[in-house]
């Protein structure tokens, strides 16, 4: 009889990141969050919601927090507005180095970073649309605090927010508003895509690729959605799914986290507005947004000096009503069903 070994690592004991040698991308294989093959649920439905730990008065059922706005109390208990804790199940962890190390050909390091989980409100309501534009400047308020303090980690390299609404879009049991910041050690590939699209383009044109799409749109009008108080909502040119909808502000800007304050309820109100709209006129579908930004400033051989200038911050809203299937996955192409004439149109006639 064969007897498997003790010391076998069927996988890794803490998390690791994991470098693709052929294009390039680094993977995340997390421990924290693993799942035997019969864990899998290919379902639409999620399971039914239970008490949940992210009301006000619930804060002894999360780990304890990190940051908070509140008006009053203390750490941990009722009395804030928007509270910032770890996840329960991080795809990175904050203990810990880096160790990049090869193994063969591979290239393997730590999976080393910061998972937090920002809980936007203290009442129950699940949808961000339905939230006031106060509340919403507050969570990007919070955003830019945390992402301005995990700067400091000099393992760090870019911080993620995003939104996970709706089961099939990730959004978790508890309907509860609340989005994610990851920080990680190294530049996500989607974001390193954008970086250098925008560095090749400023580097033929000596303007920055956004803010020309930002006057072309204007000009042309037919992909506008919403243009208010110095942001534009568009839906683009190649959008990857239907309804899909890019905020951006109209002033030249890299870093979300240099976002005049001032600003932050205009573009409070321009989200809010784009959500309702999505909301209402697609009967409440689920959605992710991500805010994509400028990565730190790590000194390193061959940084480039003009991404102050090439880079333009946005927030990227995509309603999840249809699926990517074996083609999008093998070829790269999106399949978007709706010109996005159409769409923007659709969303502009939508009255919230």
């Amino acid at each position: 009889m064969h007897k498997i070994s003790a010391c076998v690592k069927l996988y890794p004991i803490m998390p690791e990141l994991r470098k693709d040698p052929i294009i390039g991308r680094w993977v995340i294989v997390s421990t924290e969050r693993s799942k035997k093959p019969d864990h899998f649920n290919g379902s639409d439905t999620g399971p039914a919601e239970g008490e949940c730990p992210f009301c006000e008065g619930q804060e002894s059922h999360t780990p304890a927090e990190i940051y908070a706005l509140r008006k009053a109390g203390q750490p941990n208990k009722p009395g804030w507005q928007a509270r910032v804790v770890p996840s329960i199940a991080p795809f990175l962890r904050i203990e810990g180095e880096l160790d990049r190390r090869g193994h063969g050909l591979y290239d393997i390091m730590n999976g080393i970073g910061a998972h937090e989980v920002v809980i936007e409100t203290p009442l129950h309501i699940d949808n961000m649309a339905d939230l006031s534009e106060q509340q919403i400047a507050n969570v990007f308020n919070v955003y830019i605090n945390r992402t301005l303090d995990l700067e400091k980690d000099p393992r760090f390299k870019y911080v993620l927010a995003f939104k996970n609404h709706g089961w099939s879009a990730g959004g978790g049991r508890a309907k509860h508003s609340r989005s994610q910041l990851i920080a990680t050690p190294t530049t996500p590939q989607r974001v390193k895509e954008e970086l250098t699209g925008s560095r090749q383009y400023y580097e033929y044109h000596e303007r920055c690729i956004f803010c020309d799409i930002v006057r072309q749109e204007i000009e042309q009008k037919e992909r506008v959605v919403l243009d208010i108080d110095g942001f534009l909502a568009v839906v683009p040119f190649a959008p990857r799914f239907p309804f899909e909808v890019w905020i951006l502000p109209k002033k030249h800007c890299s870093d979300f986290v240099n976002c005049e304050p001032a600003k932050l309820m205009d573009l409070a109100k321009i989200l809010k507005l784009v959500l309702l709209k999505l909301k209402k006129g697609l009967d409440n579908p689920p959605y992710n947004y991500i805010i994509h930004t400028a990565p730190f400033r790590r000194e390193k051989l061959g940084y480039w000096k003009t991404i102050n200038q090439d880079y333009h911050w946005h927030i990227e809203v995509m309603p999840r009503i249809t699926r990517v299937a074996g083609f999008e996955w093998g070829s790269g192409f999106y399949i978007c069903p709706t010109p996005p004439e159409d769409a923007a149109k659709f969303l502009r006639e939508v009255e919230v």
